[in-house]
């Protein structure tokens, strides 16, 4: 795919009526790449001038059925998949309605896994492919009071870290980015439970997850990043990008003792023992 020309490039981004999707979509797109992106409502939006909004409900396997149909029907192949669609939750895991994790799951792994199954097969068929799926730091490091998107976004971090070994030597690469803090819509979508027992210190962590999400790079950054690894010869299996200090967390988690490294994240969203006691004082 490094010598191909932008206008050969077939690319399908699930999620892209917001956020990393649509700056991705937008991007490309505006390159000269044949972009598709997906969103379960197309008709909310306004129809994008260089790119075409399929509709596709990565929860509904018939769904990305039809979506992959209908694109393949049209170009006869897709090479590069940008996995993105999903959303978050935010609140106290004790509180967390089972119905509400299975639904995190549902889209933001079971979606991804579905859509990278679907569009697998085509790539076997080719020869070829693309799969970058969509991550984030959150799937490295469990956050407090985002514990359930943490968790679907380890399930992706642990499919990826396999299916990269399964298809090495196929001609088909998979890769996975794993943002920081962007500005974009997700912080507004994000679905709140409602917490009794630990209602202050949930507040203070969200006030402090809230800021760094608002003050975050734009997320043309990432489909910046996504275009790079595109025209990559080899590809790794991981790509973190953000804040210095966000990228150094990271780090401090494969360097640093657990006990030390878990403190550091405490204190950082102001829960921690030593501030719980010194807020009692």
């Amino acid at each position: 795919m490094k010598k191909m020309d932008p206008s050969d490039i077939v690319v399908l981004i699930s999620g892209a009526s917001s956020g990393i999707g649509k700056s991705t979509a937008e991007y490309l797109s505006q390159l000269g790449y044949r972009v598709y992106g997906s969103s379960r409502r197309p008709q909310d939006y306004p129809e994008p001038e260089k790119y075409t909004l399929l509709a596709m409900d990565v929860r509904d396997s018939l769904s990305v059925e039809t979506a992959v149909e209908t694109l393949i029907r049209k170009e006869g192949r897709i090479d590069v998949l940008v996995n993105n669609a999903g959303y978050g939750i935010g609140g106290p895991v004790e509180e967390t309605a089972p119905e509400m994790v299975e639904a995190q799951f549902n889209t933001n792994f079971f979606g991804l896994y579905r859509v990278l199954y679907r569009v697998l097969k085509e790539m076997r068929r080719q020869g070829s492919g693309l799969i970058i799926n969509i991550s984030s730091i959150g799937g490295l490091i469990g956050l407090p009071y985002q514990g359930i998107y943490s968790a679907s976004k380890f399930a992706v971090e642990g499919l990826t870290e396999a299916l990269y070994k399964e298809l090495y030597g196929s001609g088909i690469r998979i890769t996975m980015i794993e943002p920081g803090d962007y500005k974009t819509g997700f912080t507004a979508r994000r679905e709140i439970v409602v917490a009794d027992k630990t209602r202050d210190r949930l507040a203070a962590s969200r006030k402090i997850i809230e800021h760094d999400e608002q003050s975050g790079r734009h997320p043309l950054e990432i489909a910046r990043l996504i275009r790079k690894i595109i025209h990559k010869k080899r590809t790794r299996l991981r790509y973190p990008i953000g804040a210095f200090d966000q990228k150094l967390s990271i780090f401090l988690k494969r360097i640093l003792p657990g006990s030390c490294f878990e403190r550091i994240i405490m204190q950082y969203y102001k829960v921690s023992p030593d501030q719980k006691t010194n807020k009692k004082a």
